[in-house]
């Protein structure tokens, strides 16, 4: 399983909220180019990167320390949040940006996404964000009726890299990982799926690890910041 260490941006900053809600937010640093360098020097090889701002825009609003980031760093970053139409998926692409997650337009465009993932293989992610088991959009603020397993096999065939599947409620709440939730969309999908929200120590590592069900890793921010995780235990821990 890969750890995907999560610099979320609001107003330029690294940040993080508590189920997505703007204004539970916590400013963890102010030089995100800085925090992506101490995460890569402690060890990781992905970096999970989130526009907070462009997610409730519907377009890009953090690009400069998304850039900042990139020109900083040796490992491959995914990036979310306001990605909503092909030319900024290509720009992103062209920056040196490894994967796009789209969230918002695989409820409302999927055409957009299978088009998407066509013309880059293996560098579009799809992300799944839910309350319930239901599909929420921009920035979490709207609530569907899409359910997460209906639309996680509507892309089946699509040729997405991956689903980033977040239980809001857990988000940056520091109460665990919905681990049976995101056991239950791996086993319905063959798509690889990466867990996110709650992660907040080696026991939910572990028990995402041990889910019975093989993922392709777990995002997580507040427990890395807070230091309720230690990187490099976490990273030893998924590799074991």
């Amino acid at each position: 399983m890969i750890l995907y260490p999560a610099i979320d941006l609001k107003d330029g900053q690294a940040v993080r909220l508590v189920q997505g809600e703007m204004e539970r937010v916590t400013v963890f640093n102010d030089d995100p180019a800085a925090q992506a360098r101490e995460f890569i020097n402690s060890g990781c090889e992905w970096l999970h990167l989130v526009d907070l701002n462009g997610a409730f825009a519907g377009e890009p609003v953090n690009a400069a320390p998304v850039e900042a980031i990139l020109a900083a760093s040796t490992v491959p970053a995914q990036l979310g949040g306001g990605i909503r139409d092909m030319k900024t998926i290509e720009t992103w692409i062209e920056k040196g940006l490894a994967r796009v997650i789209l969230g918002t337009v695989a409820v409302e465009n999927p055409d957009l996404v299978r088009e998407a993932a066509r013309a880059f293989p293996g560098q579009i992610a799809v992300g799944i964000d839910a309350r319930g088991g239901r599909v929420a959009t921009k920035g979490w603020a709207e609530e569907t009726d899409v359910m997460v397993t209906d639309l996680a096999r509507s892309f089946e065939d699509a040729g997405v890299a991956a689903i980033i599947y977040t239980d809001i409620l857990r988000d940056g709440a520091m109460k665990g990982p919905n681990v049976q939730a995101t056991a239950d969309l791996a086993r319905a999908v063959s798509i690889p799926v990466i867990a996110s929200g709650g992660v907040s120590s080696l026991d939910d590592l572990i028990a995402l690890r041990d889910c019975g069900v093989a993922l392709n890793g777990v995002i997580s921010g507040r427990a890395l910041y807070d230091g309720a995780l230690d990187l490099g235990a976490a990273l030893a821990t998924l590799k074991a």
